[in-house]
């Protein structure tokens, strides 16, 4: 976690100084009178300015300082809970360590904790499930690599579970159950359409797959666990590869936001169509010696291209089988156009 701790007066300063010791990845921030009080990088000119570059460039922020300062600082920043940094603010007397910003999906609740532990300060929390000892639906997203379909309905359920309503649960991880040993109102079904029948005030599904009957009152939590096992012909181009991948998850009824990797052959590791594929998805390429792809068993017969080409009997295959841990191949290898698609489900 990329953190900045900003001090402002020669305690402060101190304060930082403990922070840093124990914050890995954090960098103090002093004004350059105090520059010899701590080893840290000294600011000259607004604190606003500072804060703004800060903004963009930071996962979290200790304000040590009053805190409507950092109120007034940070306000023209605000985008959304899913993309601000974590703030957290402490006193100058480092009595108090403030979660201030971003307490779930940005971690200013642990960043805070974390705080009060190397400082001796009392952490504050006040986002309204950690008070009332309940999990939340949006860090139980974070905490399993989760992608939060539509960010809005978060506050519907986290609100359905503080008032004690029902909740229908579709989940075949198993993880909410657990994440909420008991806690709640929340009854699990085996499939999206019992859950939806139950007449629950609300609906949490933890799918891949994309829904027949979209609601206000159903949040969905994607898994990242789709494998896009890939090959192509040299120089094509990412547009491609994209209307292929798109036609065959919605043929599949499955999720783009549920993809964790693209994988393939180590030949093709440099294939700019799909090292930019993957970078617009944000996520890792992952490519595989021709020995490796010949070493797994998958359903099609061997490419006499493949064979000639790189020395593998098939890629697309292969490739999704071993990026999903021998997972299940959910897609068997199509060719359309110069890209050649396998989809498997990891297991994991």
């Amino acid at each position: 976690m990329n953190l900045a701790v900003i001090a402002i007066t020669r305690n402060g300063v101190r304060i930082g100084a403990k922070l840093i010791s124990g914050l890995p990845g954090a960098t103090l921030f002093v004004p350059r009178k105090y520059a010899e009080a701590a080893q840290g990088t000294v600011y000259d000119g607004a604190l606003k300015e500072l804060l703004a570059r800060l903004w963009q460039e930071c996962d979290g922020l200790v304000c040590i300082m009053a805190t409507g300062i950092v109120v007034r600082l940070i306000a023209p920043h605000l985008q959304g809970k899913d993309v601000d940094p974590a703030v957290v603010v402490m006193d100058d007397a480092g009595n108090f360590a403030i979660s201030l910003l971003s307490g779930h999906l940005g971690g200013a609740n642990e960043l805070a904790s974390r705080c009060a532990l190397l400082t001796g300060a009392r952490e504050v929390i006040t986002t309204a499930t950690d008070v009332n000892g309940l999990p939340s639906f949006d860090l139980l997203a974070k905490e399993e690599g989760w992608v939060i379909e539509e960010l809005s309905r978060v506050k519907l359920l986290n609100s359905l579970l503080l008032d004690d309503e029902s909740i229908g649960v579709f989940d075949p991880t198993g993880r909410v159950q657990s994440a909420f040993g008991g806690r709640g109102r929340l009854s699990f079904y085996e499939s999206c359409d019992e859950a939806l029948e139950s007449g629950a005030k609300g609906c949490l599904f933890v799918t891949n797959r994309l829904l027949r009957t979209p609601s206000e009152k159903i949040l969905v939590l994607r898994p990242r666990n789709l494998v896009l096992g890939m090959g192509c012909n040299r120089g094509t181009g990412e547009e491609e590869l994209g209307r292929v991948v798109a036609s065959a998850l919605e043929r599949l009824s499955l999720s783009l936001k549920s993809v964790s990797c693209l994988a393939t052959a180590q030949a093709k590791q440099d294939e700019p169509g799909l090292v930019a594929f993957a970078a617009s998805l944000g996520v890792p390429l992952f490519c595989y010696e021709s020995s490796e792809l010949n070493g797994v068993i998958f359903p099609s017969p061997a490419s006499p291209y493949a064979l000639a080409a790189i020395g593998a009997k098939g890629v697309a295959e292969p490739a999704a089988l071993l990026a999903s841990g021998n997972g299940t191949l959910l897609m068997e290898k199509i060719k359309s156009g110069n890209v050649t698609l396998a989809i498997a489900e990891s297991t994991k």
